[in-house]
């Protein structure tokens, strides 16, 4: 059970010797294993960054629509606005590319760390891979540095990581969004818990610092989503895209339009 909260789908890492009262670090001595494990930690950000920067929505929004996500609705590059400009096929083909991208940004930083025995950390590899996809897919170099809130991202390297926090995570998404029909104010809320919960059911490591910093990223990334909640301005969830819905407007104003003559 252990091994399934730390690790989900990452398993165990090797190291020499503890340090830090055995939590954070192990390392071997010598100025060349620091060198090597400094390279390490750049390759694994370089390569999750530049996956991460692989934008599923702006993508199938110029490819298959002509378009640009980014000028509708929230202005996000996100499975949410795709819901409401495209539909849910749309969203749903988003949603799992962008896990997607996440989760093999994972596993590159599991395939570097995973062999190597001085390891900086048994967390480092996942979560820093996961953590500069999660980056990438927030500010991509590939588009102008313009793109989504990263929920998606968030919670499939949550799901890689900790799969326990994620199905948690995802259980107070669902009961937030169902009572409030707000999908900003449950991921906000899903993933302020996340570092609350990995504190409680792993030890303590840099894992949990990262954890952290997603949080506040995440939370930052959605600062105008806070803007429209408190102003009551913010859309609610909806499972019809925006050319649907302004379809029924239509056909309402003709109704009206009717009855009026």
């Amino acid at each position: 059970m252990q091994e399934l909260l730390n690790f989900g789908l990452v398993g165990k890492f090797e190291w020499i010797e503890y340090k830090f009262e055995g939590n954070v670090f192990a390392l071997r001595d010598g100025s060349g294993e620091m060198v090597s494990i400094m390279l390490m930690y750049l390759l694994v950000i370089i390569a999750g960054y530049l996956l991460g920067s692989l934008n599923a929505g702006i993508i199938i929004s110029k490819l298959a629509y002509r378009d640009d996500i980014r000028k509708y609705g929230s202005g996000g590059a996100g499975a949410t606005n795709m819901l409401r400009t495209y539909g849910k096929g749309a969203a749903a083909v988003t949603f799992l590319l962008d896990g997607i991208k996440t989760v093999i940004a994972v596993l590159i930083g599991v395939l570097i760390f995973g062999n190597h025995s001085a390891s900086v950390s048994i967390f480092a590899g996942p979560y820093i891979g996961g953590l500069a996809s999660i980056a990438g897919h927030a500010f991509p170099v590939y588009y102008k540095f313009k793109g989504g809130k990263s929920v998606a991202a968030t919670f499939f390297m949550v799901l890689c990581t900790a799969p326990l926090v994620a199905l948690i995570c995802l259980a107070i998404f669902i009961m937030v969004v169902s009572w409030t029909k707000y999908v900003s104010v449950g991921s906000m809320m899903a993933v302020i818990v996340y570092p609350l919960m990995l504190n409680r059911l792993t030890v303590i490591g840099l894992h949990n610092l990262i954890a952290i910093i997603v949080m506040l990223l995440v939370v930052f990334l959605h600062r105008e989503n806070i803007k429209r909640v408190w102003a009551g301005k913010e859309n609610k969830i909806s499972f019809k895209s925006k050319k649907k819905i302004e379809k029924t407007e239509d056909k309402q104003e003709d109704i009206m339009e009717e009855e009026e003559k």
